[in-house]
């Protein structure tokens, strides 16, 4: 198992370090450029191999806490962080990955959004939250209480939009939006897990410093959401003036 394990990790820091750094030019470029389509690209396909590679060591974690693990000695403690959340993390992490870049290629045949597959990966992602949440009011572990919000949220807003009969352009844009960067944050917050856990034993469930991608995030995509709207406002301002 712990050879096994670290195969994952291997896959995982290998495509989530591309996807961490690829993630960026998307975000601060001109929308729809060629960049923005290539680099997106990029980092979509290497987030969803480290998705599925995170899920697997989930696994590995929780049929083995301790052999994964060595470094500590409560084997509760690396199961519920290491084991349950991290396949909360990694499952909301697909999910996002998929959902975002399906709604664009998928926006001249909205029906094709409520096939099987995406919407089983967005129920995935509210029943893993939802294990996480009990498992952290079990074991009283208050980093595993809060973020499964996120995931919640996440998939019952991604399963309203899947099921408008009619969504407007503007709509798929914004929904592209949000699931791309929420992966990124989703990718950067279990970064935090293993990266502070291996350098920082001591900070490794400190939650102030998890909760940094989570604002960093939300603020990107408030930002890019007031842009979106910027040109309807300007146009409504011009029409308000008199000729």
């Amino acid at each position: 198992m712990w050879w096994l394990f670290h195969v994952f990790v291997a896959i995982h820091i290998a495509t989530g370090a591309v996807g961490l750094v690829t993630f960026w030019v998307p975000v601060i470029g001109r929308k729809g450029a060629k960049p923005h389509r290539r680099y997106g690209d990029v980092f979509a396909r290497c987030i969803l191999i480290a998705g599925i590679a995170a899920l697997c060591m989930s696994l590995c974690t929780l049929a083995a806490p301790l052999d994964t693990h060595p470094r500590f000695t409560d084997a509760t403690l690396v199961r519920g962080i290491f084991g349950w959340m991290m396949l909360y993390l990694s499952v909301l992490t697909i999910s996002l990955v998929w959902h975002g870049t399906r709604v664009v290629m998928n926006k001249n045949n909205h029906r094709a959004n409520r096939a099987t597959f995406p919407v089983a990966l967005q129920i995935a992602a509210i029943l893993t939250a939802l294990t996480c949440e009990i498992i952290g009011l079990i074991t009283n572990q208050p980093l595993m209480m809060g973020i499964p919000l996120v995931g919640v949220a996440s998939g019952l807003t991604n399963l309203r939009f899947i099921y408008n009969d009619a969504p407007t352009r503007l709509a798929y844009v914004k929904e592209h939006l949000k699931s791309s960067v929420g992966a990124g944050i989703s990718v950067y917050t279990a970064f935090m897990t293993f990266g502070l856990a291996r350098l920082l034993p001591s900070q490794a469930f400190n939650p102030t410093l998890w909760a940094i991608p989570i604002v960093i995030g939300i603020s990107i995509i408030s930002w890019h959401t007031w842009r979106l709207r910027e040109p309807k406002r300007a146009t409504s301002n011009a029409a308000a003036q008199p000729h």
